[in-house]
């Protein structure tokens, strides 16, 4: 049994420091032989109304540009020099969801570790509304890595 994790979760947002957390994600895949999953959870529209004709064309838009942000992160990291194993596009309205479907993405996947950036949101603001980070380190299964800048 080996020490070091088969599977790594990326988590990314696009933010200067989820840069700096697919440099380590891909050194860390690189140097253990890890398989490297991405994962980017797109935010949703807040208000949901069916019956709205709007939404439908809203709730594409979103998932649209979260998919290219997925995308575009994707082939950073490969140009860090990792081999991604899958990309995994979520949608969530608020930074509650995005702490379930990383956790729950990571058990799924059997991750060994999850590999994610701090956004520094600042002391009120995450005494209020808590840090997504903080929140994955909580609640995951395995080990979380937050790479500040």
């Amino acid at each position: 049994m080996s020490i070091f994790p088969t599977t790594i979760l990326l988590a990314t947002d696009g933010s200067e420091e989820a840069q700096l957390a697919a440099t380590t994600a891909a050194d860390l895949a690189k140097s253990t032989g890890s398989e490297l999953h991405l994962v980017h959870v797109g935010e949703m529209p807040l208000v949901y109304h069916p019956e709205s004709h709007g939404y439908r064309a809203e709730y594409e838009e979103h998932e649209k540009e979260a998919q290219q942000l997925l995308e575009a992160e994707v082939e950073r990291t490969k140009e860090a020099g990792a081999t991604v194993a899958q990309a995994h596009l979520r949608m969530g309205r608020a930074d509650a969801r995005a702490v379930e479907e990383i956790v729950e993405l990571a058990q799924s996947i059997d991750a060994g570790m999850i590999v994610m950036g701090s956004r520094g949101q600042g002391r009120l603001r995450r005494a209020l509304l808590g840090s997504v980070s903080e929140s994955v380190v909580r609640h995951a299964h395995c080990p979380v890595t937050i790479v500040r800048e």
